[in-house]
């Protein structure tokens, strides 16, 4: 039988393409390292002043409605009929006082006609809300 030789080359390790594939791997992880940092505000030295006062954030009640439909202020169980007078005392202490009014996102219970009810008691006296929920996330 007939053998063919082959010549023996002499095996090459190209080193350009392997640099090419390090770098594009290094500009990745940069790239993604600066877009996980939020910079909205610049980290700078603030200048003291001598008129300055600290920034106290506004007081604030919470009214919550849970999966329930039981009505919360501030972590305290409360009846309907006793929100006003509840929301308006604070009212009294402070007037900057922000009233937010969140609920449950899940359950099976309806609490629609219930906070329907609870702005209508809040509107009748003259209180302001806000709202509390999540952001909607884009394509709902």
């Amino acid at each position: 039988m007939l053998k063919v030789r082959r010549p023996d080359h002499e095996s090459r390790i190209e080193i350009m393409p392997l640099i090419d594939v390090i770098f594009l791997l290094l500009t990745f992880f940069i790239y993604a390292m600066v877009m996980m940092i939020r910079a909205e505000l610049l980290p700078i030295e603030m200048q003291a002043f001598a008129s300055g006062e600290p920034a106290k954030p506004a007081p604030a009640v919470t009214v919550s409605i849970d999966e329930q439909g039981k009505l919360f202020v501030d972590r305290d169980p409360i009846k309907a009929d006793a929100i006003i007078e509840r929301l308006q005392d604070a009212k009294r202490r402070d007037p900057d006082t922000v009233i937010y009014v969140a609920s449950e996102a899940k359950g099976s219970t309806d609490r629609l006609p219930i906070f329907l009810d609870l702005y209508d008691r809040l509107a009748l006296a003259g209180l302001d809300i806000k709202l509390v929920g999540k952001p909607k996330e884009e394509g709902e």
